[in-house]
């Protein structure tokens, strides 16, 4: 089993004992970023022609990606970046197999490093199939924090079809579901978002 395995959140919730909470306008509260100059002009080009294509490929290399790079460089390239890579943390509870991405807090791209946001690339565009294996995903990092000295970090994870956004934060053995869906013109909430776990870190 993997994280791909995870294919709802029912199931998820049930094999790693976890509790769910729906909160409306959970991270209204996240203070928004504005947007660079340059991811501004990045998405300009690059979103009418993703959601063209319409692939979850497209969607990854044209949205997702530079949104991700944007929190990178925000924190001055102190954040790791990782796409596709192996993260095996518990290969009995079938917490193993490859992450879409994860931004770590570190600069170190050979190591990844707690603590760790995980984000799920949704896929047939629906937010729904994507939040049983974010939440899998989440717990991994839950435990990854914990055996490296980081046991009150909560997680934060998101999953995004590149035009959507939705955002849940995992402390002990609850689930935060924001109810609220963030879309692309709300790109400065997104940041606002993406950031606040490296926000706290780095503060």
């Amino acid at each position: 089993m993997s994280y791909s395995d995870f294919k709802s959140l029912d199931q998820a919730v049930s094999n790693l004992e976890l509790t769910v909470e729906d909160i409306p306008h959970f991270f209204s509260q996240v203070a928004p970023i504005e947007p660079s100059q340059r991811l501004q002009e990045t998405l300009e080009e690059n979103l009418d022609l993703a959601v063209s294509i319409s692939t979850e490929k497209a969607r990854s290399e044209l949205i997702i990606t530079p949104i991700l790079l944007e929190i990178r460089r925000r924190f001055q390239n102190k954040i790791g970046y990782f796409s596709g890579n192996t993260f095996n943390v518990d290969d009995a509870k079938g917490l193993m197999g490859a992450c879409d991405f994860m931004l770590s807090a570190s600069s170190n791209q050979s190591l990844v490093t707690a603590p760790v946001l995980t984000l799920v690339e949704a896929k047939d565009n629906d937010i729904r199939i994507g939040l049983g294996q974010c939440v899998a995903q989440m717990v991994a990092a839950q435990i990854f924090n914990n055996r490296n000295g980081r046991e009150q970090q909560a997680v934060y994870g998101a999953v995004s079809t590149g035009t959507n956004w939705k955002f849940i934060l995992l402390e002990k053995d609850r689930v935060k579901i924001d109810l609220t869906e963030y879309f692309i013109p709300q790109l400065n909430q997104i940041l606002g978002i993406l950031s606040e776990p490296f926000r706290i870190y780095f503060e």
